[in-house]
Order: structure tokens, then sequence, then C-alpha cells
């Protein structure tokens, strides 16, 4: 979803340099490749009672390795995320499913062998709500792009922060924040970075506000994405769970999502500036931006800013409307298509891998649910017995640590499923501090809080690429921002939640 955008230069030698080092480690690879199948074996073949759930299933045991062997595999990332995702559909569908092949139905009694997951529900993950919403604000994205509307508001937004250095800051964190709630969160970077670029290559070279600025675009682009179910992927599968009407049911809307984390973003964003500023103070008093690029004046271009406009508005009002955010995303993918804004070409630019990743997770959470792994988990593991304030905050930090060295999305997919099965037996024991949506909300946060080293996330990859950081100055602001944040984000959470706000 990169070759129209501004920056698309940035992406691709980030890629470069991603396969380059992959293909130096081929070795490693095939040794963490090894690893993991030999744990998904393992686990497949142990007896039930290993597993300490009695009268566990054939099928749940199968479940449960391929979960464990996904965790592995994601964490070790021998190979793309998104590649283990679609390995973990073909494994359930092939070994778990109601259509599986013959020898996998073992031959044993029904009991013992337990309810197989329905192939229709995994397949069906594919074209999940949740998926459709992706689809609709990538299009929103190209279409944008295609207009020039993109570079007219980063032009008109930056203009009233005029020419001091720490305004010129300021500037670009909340308009790289504000475009990463609705853009993928690496097209923001890469767009925002070659705006950037002269800038950074006209400041001193003695001075250390060239490092403020390029840090800004990582920080808030990463922070941005927070503000709504759209902007970073772990939000999506966090209200995916949050609003499963077979599970939690809180049917918390995209305008909902908004009201509260689009001001603590913004608390977030501010909190950033003055913490860049601290650390790395300007030297050069003024600077002089000059973006280029016009927006396109024609017909279509206007049923772009029309759509656009009318779409997010929707968004937000949907509680009022009473259109569900999901069906407002098919507004763009409707009209876009008819009035020959978006071709056959553009659909090419849609980032398939995200989804397809998202995809695979919501398989495995179909998978848990139906072959009655979760109900049989909420049995044997005491979660009712864990201290929430323990299992709330230690499931954030879990997630801050792992999100730092691992896909933000794998990361959500692979904690969110379980938190939300034991968030459904700890229901009342959570409401003290907040109920089940600060245990999830907080793995979102914990998720786009996670930014102390280069691989941490893309965007951090390419600020770093523009050779202005070093990869002290990232994990020092990447550890600030990462502890104010968690801090902020499960006070608020807690006080929202006791309140009955959420």
């Amino acid at each position: 979803m990169f070759k129209m955008f501004h920056g698309f230069h940035l992406v691709e030698a980030y890629h470069e340099w991603k396969r380059a080092h992959k293909t130096s480690k081929a070795l490693s690879v095939t040794i963490k490749l090894i690893f993991c199948f030999a744990v998904l074996i393992t686990l497949w073949c142990l007896p039930a009672d290993v597993f300490g759930m009695e009268g566990l299933t054939v099928i749940e045991k199968r479940v449960i390795a391929i979960f464990l062997f996904a965790t592995v595999m994601w964490i070790l990332e021998a190979v793309p995320a998104w590649t283990t995702s679609m390995l973990i559909v073909g494994l359930l569908l092939f070994t778990a499913s109601d259509s599986s092949l013959w020898f996998f139905k073992d031959a044993v009694s029904p009991e013992a062998y337990g309810t197989p997951v329905k192939y229709t529900s995994v397949l069906h993950s594919f074209a999940d709500p949740i998926i459709m919403l992706f689809i609709g604000g990538f299009i929103l994205a190209i279409a944008a792009t295609k207009s020039g509307l993109d570079v007219m508001l980063a032009r008109v937004m930056l203009k009233p922060f005029g020419t001091q250095s720490k305004y010129v800051l300021l500037g670009f964190i909340f308009v790289t924040g504000i475009f990463s709630m609705f853009l993928s969160n690496t097209a923001t970077a890469a767009m925002m970075l070659t705006f950037l670029t002269p800038v950074l290559k006209a400041l001193p070279a003695d001075g250390k506000g060239k490092i403020a600025l390029a840090l800004s675009i990582p920080i808030a682009a990463n922070v941005g994405g927070m503000a709504t179910p759209i902007g970073t992927p772990p939000n999506a599968i966090v209200l995916k769970y949050l609003n499963d009407p077979n599970g939690l049911n809180l049917n918390i809307g995209f305008g909902e999502w908004m009201s509260f984390m689009l001001p603590f973003t913004v608390v977030i964003l501010f909190i950033s500036w003055i913490v860049l500023l601290k650390l790395f103070p300007f030297k050069q008093k003024t600077i002089e931006l000059r973006i280029e690029g016009e927006a396109k004046k024609d017909w279509r271009s206007i049923v772009v800013y029309v759509t656009f406009a009318v779409t997010i508005l929707l968004w937000i009002a949907d509680k009022y409307t009473g259109v569900n955010s999901n069906v407002v995303a098919m507004l763009p993918v409707a009209i876009f298509p008819i009035t020959g804004i978006i071709t056959k070409r553009d659909l090419e630019e849609i980032s398939w891998s995200v989804l397809w990743m998202v995809a695979g997770g919501f398989a495995l959470g179909a998978a848990l649910q139906e072959t009655g792994l979760a109900a049989h988990m909420i049995e044997s593991i005491p979660f009712s017995t864990w201290p929430p304030v323990v299992m709330v905050i230690g499931s954030g930090l879990i997630c801050y640590a792992m999100a730092n060295f691992i896909s933000h999305t794998a990361t959500a997919t692979l904690l969110v499923p379980i938190l939300a099965i034991a968030g459904m037996s700890m229901k009342e024991i959570l409401l003290p501090i907040g109920g089940v949506s600060t245990l999830l909300i907080g793995v979102a946060i914990g998720s786009s809080l996670a930014m102390i080293l280069p691989i941490s996330t893309p965007p951090n990859a390419l600020a770093h690429a523009t050779g202005m950081i070093e990869q002290k100055d990232m994990v020092k602001t990447g550890v600030i921002m990462g502890a104010i944040g968690l801090s902020l984000g499960y006070l608020m959470l807690i006080l929202l939640g006791t309140n009955g706000l959420i």
C-alpha cells in the first residue's frame, strides 16, 4: 500500500534492508523453522494429561499445539508474520475443522475426539466485518493520495504552527498523529519524513533539534494510531472481542472509541513534544517549511473530499445514526470504483498482508471458541483467584515488552483471545478497576506505545534510516513515553470504567 504514497522510496529501502538482513542469516532462519516445527510436533504428540486440563479432547489439544506454534513463530519471526497466519489457517482447516483430512479424524469416541471448528468459521475470518473496516480505511487512504488531499491537508495543518522551531516540531507531531488515525502508520511516517528531509538537511550539524524532528515522526505515528479503531490493527482486534455478540458484547462504536482515546492521544502527543524539547533542544530558532504539491480540483477529487468527510462524520456519529462503523467503511468502497477514482490497479496498493495477518488471528479465536477450548480454559485455569490489578497491569507490561520486539499485530493476536477468555471469567472481579475493557484496551495501548528500538515498528525503522537518530536516543525517548503512556492510559481506563463510561 505504498507505491503511490509520498516517501515510497523510504519504505522500499526499509524492505530491501530487511530482505538483505534475512538473506544473510539464512542458516539462522532454517534453525528457527526447525525449532518451531519441533515444538508443534512435540505438543501434537504429547499425551492430553500433560496439559493439566481434565477431559481435554483431541481437537482441543491440536488447537493448543497450533496456538503455541504460532506464538513461537511470531516471536522468533523466522518468516513474515502474515505467512505464519496463513500457515495457521491451513493447519486449522486440514487438521482441526469439520472438513479436515480423513486421517486426522481419529477413530475414537466422539467425546474424546471433541467438537471440530467449522471450516466456514475459519474462512469467514477473511471477510470479518473488522476486515471490511480496514479495507474501507485503505481505500480512503489511496483515494486521498491520488487526489492530493493528503499533501493539501499536511500543508494547511502545518501552516498555523509558524516558523519557530519548537512550534514546527509541535506541528509535525500533531499532523503526523492526525494522519495516522486514518492512514497506515508506515505510509504516514514515510510521507512526513519526505516533507521533513529538506528541513533536516538545513539544520545545524551540531544541533540536537534535528534528532527531535526525526524522532517526532515515529512517535506521533505510533501514538496517533491509538485514537481510532482503524488507526492500527491491535485496536480493531481488541474491538472485535469487546463487541463479540457471543462474548463480552460491550457494543463499543467507532465514535465511542474516539470519545476517550482521542483526548488521551492528544495528551500523549503534547507530552511527547515537551519530552523531545527537553531531551533535544533546538540550536536554530526558526525553520522554513516548503511542502510541494497541489490538491487536484477535478470532479473526481471533489467526490473524494466529500466522501472522505462524510465517511469520517458517519464513523464518529455511528451511535446516533445507527449505522455500524463496519458498514460505514463500505461507503468509499461503493463510491470510488463506480466513479473511476479507484481502479483494479489501485487494489494492489491495499496492505493485504496486514489483512491476512489479522484474519489468521481471528481464525485462531474462532478455533478457541468453537472447539470448546475457551470454556475448558475458564474451568481449568483459576483466573478468578488472580489479583485483578496484577492481571491488568501485568498483561499490559507483557504486551509492551513483546511488542517492542515482534509485530504489534502479532502481539495483540496472541494476547487478546486469551485475555478475552480470562475477562469472561473475571467480569465481577475486574469491576473495581474498570472492568474487562481496561484489560483488553490496555493491550492496544501497550502495543502502540512499544517503540524503543528501530525494529519495534516500521515508522521507527524509517526514521532511524535517516541517519539523524542513534539507537540510544530512540531507546531513551521510547522508555520515557512508554512509562508515561502506560501510566496515564491505565489511569484513564480505570476512571472511565469505574464510572460506567466505557
